[in-house]
C-alpha cells in the first residue's frame, strides 16, 4: 500500500479476506459475494469450479467495487502470489474510485443486494419458489437492456430540481431514482383522474376517436425508449408489485455492473501496469522473483483468437507513458472508457506490435481478412458498443391500439443471432401480457417478429 500511495494510486479503504476456493468461486459465480439466488448462478460455478479442480484455470482474487473495498483471497496462493494480487487490487480499487464511468455506481451495493436477497426470498415464500424463479428467467433474460444514462443524467438532475417527497413504491428504487418517480407517478395519477371514469387500461377497437384522444395512455406519446427494463417495469399493466420490485433489483444491479463492462480493457490494463511496477519495488528472493515473473507472464500472454485486456490494456497504457508521460496516463485514467481509449490511443505501431487482425472462417478454415490498422481499431471500438450487447428501443406501447408492444433494433451492420431472438422475446410477454413485436434486418431487408404468447412469427417488410 505504501509503494502504490508513492506512485499516486488513490484507493478506498482495503478489506482482505483469504478464502477457500469453494466461497470465492461461489462470490465469481454470483459476482458478488451477496446476492439472490438463481439456478444460473449456480451453473456458473459448476463450469468455473470444475475448470479449477481439473487445473484448467484459476480464479486468484475477486475485487468489490466499494467503500471500504472489498478484495477476497484464494486460500491456496503463495505468499508471492499475495503480494502480486494484493498489488493488483490495489489499482483496480483506485481505478473504481477516480474513473468517471463510475461515478454514479453505489459504494454500497453489498449492503444493498444482501437487503435485495432478502425481499426476493421474502416473495418465494409468499409466491412460491417456483414462480419467482420463473420470473426471474424473464428478468434475466433482458438485464442488459438498459440506459445508465437514463439515471446518470436525466434522473440526477430531476433529483437536484425536485423537493422530496414520498411514495408508496420507495422501496422499488435506489435514493437517485425515488424522486423522479414520484414526479412521474403524480403526473400520471393527475391525467388518469381527468379521464373518465370507464377508461380501461387497454384501449379498445371500439372507443370513439373523441374518447380515445382523451384517454391516450402516456405510452403512445414516448419517444423511443432505451431502457426497456425501466419501461417495463413503469407501464407493464400486468405487473403485481413484487414483480416490479423484482425488476427494478435486476435493473439496479445491471447499473452497478454497467461500467466494468465498458471499462474492461482500461481496468485491467491499469491494474497490469501497476501490479508490475509495485512488486519490482518489492523485497523478492531469487524464487520468488522466478514465481512472480511467472505468473505476471501468463496474466498478460497474447491470445489467439480473442483479445486478452490485461495484455492489450498494459501494452496500451505503456505506450502513453512513453509518448505524454506518466501524468497522462492518470488523465486517461480518470476520463475514458474502453471505447474511447482505443479510438484515441490505439496508434498503428501498436496494431501492429500486438498483431491485431480481423479473422473469418472460410469453409473450414480461419483465414485474415483485413489487417488495415483503421479498420481494425473502428471494430474493435464498434463491438464495444452498447457493452457488446444489441441495442433495443421501446417504440410504442400500445402498437396495432390493442396495448401491444413495439420494439426496434438499432441495426448498425451486425445483424441479431436469430435462434437467440426467438428464445428471448417470449421472455417480454412475460412482462407485458400482450403480443410482442421486435423489428429488426436481415440479409438487408426489414423483418419483423412478433410472439402471440403461443409462437414467434416473421414477416418480411
Amino acid at each position: 500500500m505504501d509503494i502504490a500511495k508513492d506512485y499516486g494510486l488513490d484507493f478506498y479503504e482495503m478489506r482482505f479476506e483469504v478464502v477457500p476456493a469453494d466461497v470465492l468461486y461461489t462470490f465469481g459465480a454470483y459476482g458478488m459475494p451477496t446476492r439472490f439466488t438463481h439456478w444460473s448462478f449456480g451453473k456458473t460455478f459448476q463450469k468455473m469450479k470444475m475448470s479449477y479442480d481439473y487445473n484448467l484455470s484459476r480464479i486468484y482474487e475477486l475485487v468489490i467495487n466499494s467503500d471500504p473495498c472489498y478484495a477476497f483471497l484464494l486460500e491456496g496462493n503463495r505468499p508471492i502470489q499475495n503480494e502480486l494480487v494484493s498489488a493488483h487490487v490495489l489499482a483496480h480499487c483506485d481505478f473504481f474510485k477516480n474513473n468517471a464511468a463510475y461515478a454514479g455506481t453505489s459504494r454500497f451495493m453489498v449492503e444493498s443486494m444482501a437487503s435485495s436477497a432478502e425481499r426476493i426470498r421474502k416473495y418465494e415464500l409468499e409466491q412460491g419458489r417456483q414462480e419467482v424463479e420463473k420470473f426471474l428467467d424473464a428478468a434475466l433474460a433482458l438485464q442488459e437492456h438498459i440506459d445508465p444514462y437514463h439515471r446518470t443524467i436525466k434522473e440526477v438532475k430531476e433529483k437536484k430540481e425536485s423537493p422530496p417527497q414520498s411514495s408508496r413504491y420507495d422501496d422499488l428504487f435506489q435514493l437517485e431514482d425515488k424522486l423522479a418517480k414520484k414526479e412521474r407517478d403524480e403526473a400520471k395519477v393527475s391525467k388518469e383522474k381527468t379521464s373518465s371514469d370507464s377508461k380501461s387500461k387497454i384501449l379498445s377497437h371500439s372507443e370513439t376517436n373523441e374518447k380515445k384522444e382523451e384517454n391516450e395512455s402516456s405510452t403512445k406519446k414516448l419517444s423511443p425508449q432505451k431502457d426497456v427494463l425501466l419501461f417495463l417495469m413503469k407501464e407493464g399493466r400486468f405487473l403485481e408489485e413484487w414483480q416490479q420490485d423484482i425488476l427494478s433489483i435486476i435493473r439496479d444491479e445491471m447499473l452497478y455492473f454497467w461500467p466494468q463492462l465498458r471499462t474492461k480493457i482500461m481496468n485491467e490494463g491499469w491494474a497490469s501496469y501497476w501490479h508490475l511496477r509495485i512488486m519490482r519495488e518489492m523485497e523478492m528472493t531469487e524464487n520468488d522473483a522466478w514465481e512472480f515473473a511467472k505468473m505476471h507472464a501468463q496474466v498478460v500472454q497474447p491470445s489467439r483468437l480473442s483479445i486478452n485486456p490485461y495484455y492489450v490494456g498494459l501494452k496500451m497504457f505503456e505506450d502513453i507513458e512513453k509518448r505524454y508521460g506518466r501524468e497522462k496516463m492518470f488523465e486517461v485514467r480518470e476520463v475514458e472508457t474502453d471505447q474511447s481509449f482505443l479510438r484515441n490511443y490505439l496508434t498503428k505501431e501498436l496494431v501492429h506490435d500486438l498483431d491485431l487482425y480481423i479473422y473469418k472462417k472460410v469453409g473450414n478454415q480461419w483465414q485474415v481478412i483485413e489487417k488495415n490498422w483503421e479498420v481494425v481499431r473502428d471494430q474493435l471500438v464498434d463491438k464495444l458498443t452498447n457493452g457488446g450487447f444489441p441495442t433495443i428501443y421501446v417504440e410504442d406501447g400500445d402498437f396495432n391500439r390493442a396495448g401491444e408492444l413495439y420494439l426496434r433494433h438499432a441495426y448498425e451492420g451486425v445483424e441479431l443471432d436469430i435462434p437467440y431472438l426467438e428464445r428471448t422475446i417470449p421472455y417480454l410477454y412475460t412482462f407485458w401480457q400482450r403480443p410482442v413485436h421486435l423489428e429488426t434486418m436481415i440479409d438487408g431487408k426489414k423483418v419483423l417478429f412478433t410472439y402471440n404468447g403461443e409462437k414467434v412469427t416473421r414477416k418480411y417488410q
